[in-house]
């Protein structure tokens, strides 16, 4: 039997995995969310939503295609390993996402944009439809793909942009973004996810609790324990799930009703002992390379 069930929960309650309906949506995920959703709306163009790993980017995104799929006529694609040998392979990869055929092969780098600009303007002017490209993990585009998505921007009518770009990435695509300055001109919405603070920290562990259905009257996690695995983590939504799936294994193998400090602290030390024995590893390893 899982652990999670031996506690009655329906679900896992810190899986570590996407799942949209497991992110807690604090004021900055809330803005964040809403914001892009206006501008996809609106069709203004390029939207940048940025963080350090752990801050809740990639299960965004999920939340924000499990939005989109509720409204109507929105054609939408998401990347999520944008690295790409060439702006030909780019193009070749969005068209074929989109469900385009044609000999890709045999056309140029030119006609494939133009094909793919006919393809909006039947899909956005005939159709109504707003066609959305979500990238993650964009700090690994290249400049040539970043060129690529600069060239697509340009693709516009009086009114609004042929396609809608969401752009989601660690803060190191910042200063790429910024070695084009005609592709920075164009972001319309930019948004930095920040780690959580102490409330926050606690409501998301209320809310994934809740979530994965527990309704008891007691709290599993004591508020000194909250504290501990907040000033632990720095308030990164990973970290804090990865530390509280490990509080509650811990709280089933040694019998226990509540995450108290004390059990918090003893993963946290068994966490730092297995770092030091790594690194120790590691340096050893490389002392017998040397010699």
């Amino acid at each position: 039997m899982s652990y999670y069930k031996i506690l009655g929960f329906d679900k896992e309650p810190f899986s570590t995995s996407p799942d949209p309906n497991f992110l807690y949506m604090s004021a900055e995920h809330e803005s964040a969310l809403t914001n892009t959703l206006i501008e996809l709306n609106l069709k203004r163009g390029l939207n940048i939503i940025l963080g350090d790993i752990g801050t809740g980017k990639t299960t965004l995104s999920r939340k924000l295609i499990q939005q989109m799929a509720k409204r109507e006529r929105f054609l939408f694609q998401i990347i999520l390993n944008p690295f790409f040998e060439d702006e030909k392979q780019f193009m070749i990869f969005l068209m074929q996402n989109f469900n385009i055929q044609v000999d890709f092969q045999s056309l140029s780098l030119q006609e494939l944009r133009d094909i793919f600009e006919k393809f909006l303007l039947e899909r956005t002017l005939e159709q109504g439809n707003t066609v959305i490209v979500i990238i993650d993990e964009a700090q690994k585009l290249s400049i040539q793909s970043l060129e690529t998505l600069r060239m697509l921007l340009n693709y516009e009518t009086n009114e609004f942009k042929l396609i809608q770009i969401v752009l989601l990435g660690q803060v190191e695509l910042y200063p790429k973004i910024l070695e084009i300055p005609n592709f920075y001109d164009r972001i319309n919405f930019k948004f930095t996810l920040y780690p959580f603070n102490l409330e926050d920290t606690k409501n998301m562990i209320a809310f994934r609790l809740k979530e994965a259905g527990y309704n008891g009257k007691m709290n599993i996690f004591l508020d000194e324990a909250i504290k501990e695995i907040y000033n632990y983590t720095n308030g990164y939504p990973r970290r804090i799930t990865i530390l509280c799936h490990k509080s509650l294994k811990k709280l089933i193998l040694d019998k226990k009703y509540v995450v108290d400090v004390a059990l918090v602290r003893e993963i946290i030390q068994e966490e730092e002992r297995m770092g030091w024995q790594k690194r120790e590893k590691i340096l050893q390893q490389n002392n017998n390379y040397l010699n």
